[in-house]
C-alpha cells in the first residue's frame, strides 16, 4: 500500500501496466454493454487513453478529431492516429493489433473551412464500415464528442448516436490496484513538491515564478507528462480564489495558495492545494478562517465510505448562504468542492452542493477523488486546503501526506 518506486523493475511487482490495460478494457465494455451501446467512439484524451493507453501529444488536447478510437463490441480497440505518428504507435504499443492502427481523418472542429464536409464523410465512412464489419450497424453508437459536421453526416450515413461520455465516465471512475499506485506516486510528487514550495517562498517573489518554479521541478521528474496548471494565488487575489496566478508581488507576512492542478504523471493527475504565510506568522483571524476550512475538510473525508453517497459528503459542508451569504450555490461553485482524479482532472464523482443534495451518487470502492475547502474575506486573505484520497472497502486512504494541520509558514 506505499509506493515502491516510480520505473519497473525485474526484481519487484510495482505497477502491472497490462493487467491495468485488461481492467481499463473490461470497464469499458461493460459500461458499453450496460448502456446498450454497439460501439463507442473516444475523440477525448482520457478516453483514448483508457482503450488504447496511447498518448496524446500536448499540441492535440483539447482538439477532438485530430485522434480518436473505436471500441465495438467484441472486437479489439481500433486507433485513428493522427499523420504518420502511427509509425510510433505500431513499434511502441505492441497491445494493439497493427492492423488496428489506422489514420484519422481530421477537420480540427471545423478549422478546415469549406474541406470539413469532405474530411467529415471520410471519418463518417471510416466508422461505418468498422460498424458493419461488426455488425452493430443498427446499435447506437456511443460518443463521448460531437460537433455540427458530425450530425449531419451521421443522419445521411444512418448512424444511430447516443451518448457514450456518461459510459466511459462510469468506466473511469473506479480504479484497479495499479492505478491506485499511479495514484499514490502523484500524491507523493505532490507531497514533495509542496514541500520545495515551503522551501523557497519568500517576500518579494511573484506569484508567476512561483508557478515557474514548481513547472520546471516537475518536468525534471520521470514520467512527467503535463503540468496543466500550477495555482498561485497570493493576498488579496486569494479571495474569491480566482484559481490563476500573475506577476504579484509577494508581501511579507502575506498568505498564499498554491494548488498542483492536474501535474501528470504516465496520464494520471493531482489536485493538492496547501496554504501558505510568507515571511511571517498568520494573525488570529488568518487562523481562525484556516481552522474553520480545515473542519469542513474533514468532517466530509469522515462521510467518506462504501456506500455512502455523494450527498452524505456535500452535507458536511455549509451552504453558500450561510457562509458568503450568497443567493444561490452556483455562486460558490468549486468553493466546497470534490472531484474524481484518474486520466482527467474531473472523473466521477463531482461533488458540490450544487448538485449532490438532490442526485446523489453512491461511493464505490476503488473511486479516488479530491476534497477541497476554502474561506477568506474579499481583497484581503483567503486561504483553501485539499486532500487527494482512495477508497477502500474497510477505510479511506489519503495520498496527500504534507502537513494540513496548521498554516505552513515559509521564509
Amino acid at each position: 500500500m506505499a509506493s515502491f518506486g516510480s520505473v519497473g523493475m525485474d526484481w519487484q511487482e510495482r505497477i502491472n501496466w497490462q493487467r491495468m490495460r485488461e481492467h481499463r478494457l473490461a470497464r469499458a465494455r461493460a459500461a458499453m454493454a450496460r448502456h446498450g451501446l454497439g460501439a463507442m467512439l473516444c475523440m477525448y484524451d482520457e478516453n483514448v487513453r483508457y482503450i488504447t493507453s496511447t498518448l496524446t501529444p500536448g499540441w492535440n488536447r483539447l482538439k477532438p478529431g485530430l485522434r480518436y478510437a473505436i471500441l465495438v463490441e467484441g472486437r479489439e480497440p481500433v486507433l485513428y492516429e493522427q499523420g504518420d505518428i502511427g509509425i510510433h504507435v505500431k513499434r511502441h504499443s505492441p497491445w494493439l493489433k497493427p492492423e488496428n492502427v489506422r489514420t484519422s481523418f481530421s477537420w480540427i472542429k471545423g478549422a478546415a473551412g469549406p474541406a470539413s464536409t469532405a474530411q467529415v464523410e471520410k471519418f463518417t465512412k471510416a466508422i461505418l464500415e468498422d460498424l458493419e464489419e461488426a455488425g452493430v450497424k443498427d446499435q447506437p453508437l456511443g460518443v463521448d464528442f460531437v460537433d455540427i459536421n458530425m450530425i449531419g453526416a451521421f443522419e445521411r450515413a444512418g448512424i444511430t448516436w447516443s451518448d457514450g461520455a456518461s459510459a466511459m465516465q462510469e468506466a473511469r471512475s473506479v480504479k484497479n490496484v495499479d492505478e491506485q499506485e499511479a495514484m499514490r506516486i502523484v500524491g507523493a510528487i505532490g507531497d514533495v513538491l509542496h514541500y520545495e514550495f515551503s522551501q523557497m517562498l519568500k517576500p518579494g517573489l511573484t506569484e508567476n515564478q512561483v508557478t515557474a518554479f514548481g513547472m520546471q521541478y516537475l518536468y525534471n521528474i520521470p514520467g512527467m507528462e503535463d503540468v496543466e496548471d500550477i495555482i498561485v494565488s497570493s493576498g488579496p487575489n486569494a479571495w474569491p480564489n480566482w484559481r490563476n496566478f500573475s506577476d504579484r508581488i509577494i508581501r511579507p507576512g502575506e498568505i498564499v495558495i498554491i494548488d498542483l492542478a492536474a501535474l501528470t504523471w504516465n496520464g494520471f493527475k493531482s489536485c493538492y492545494y496547501r496554504t501558505y504565510c510568507v515571511g511571517g506568522k498568520p494573525n488570529d483571524e488568518q487562523r481562525s478562517y484556516y481552522d474553520l476550512a480545515l473542519k469542513w475538510l474533514y468532517d466530509s473525508i469522515e462521510a467518506v465510505r462504501p456506500g455512502a453517497t455523494t450527498a452524505d459528503i456535500a452535507s458536511r459542508w455549509p451552504s453558500a448562504k450561510e457562509v458568503w451569504g450568497y443567493d444561490n450555490e452556483d455562486q460558490a461553485a468549486a468553493n466546497l468542492w470534490g472531484h474524481g482524479l484518474g486520466l482527467a482532472q474531473y472523473d466521477q464523482p463531482v461533488i458540490s452542493r450544487i448538485w449532490s443534495l438532490d442526485y446523489p451518487q453512491v461511493i464505490q470502492p476503488g473511486m479516488v477523488f479530491a476534497l477541497e475547502t476554502q474561506h477568506g474575506k474579499v481583497h484581503d486573505f483567503g486561504v483553501r486546503i485539499e486532500e487527494m484520497l482512495i477508497v477502500h472497502e474497510d477505510r479511506t486512504e489519503l495520498i496527500s501526506t504534507f502537513p494540513v494541520k496548521e498554516i505552513t509558514l515559509a521564509g
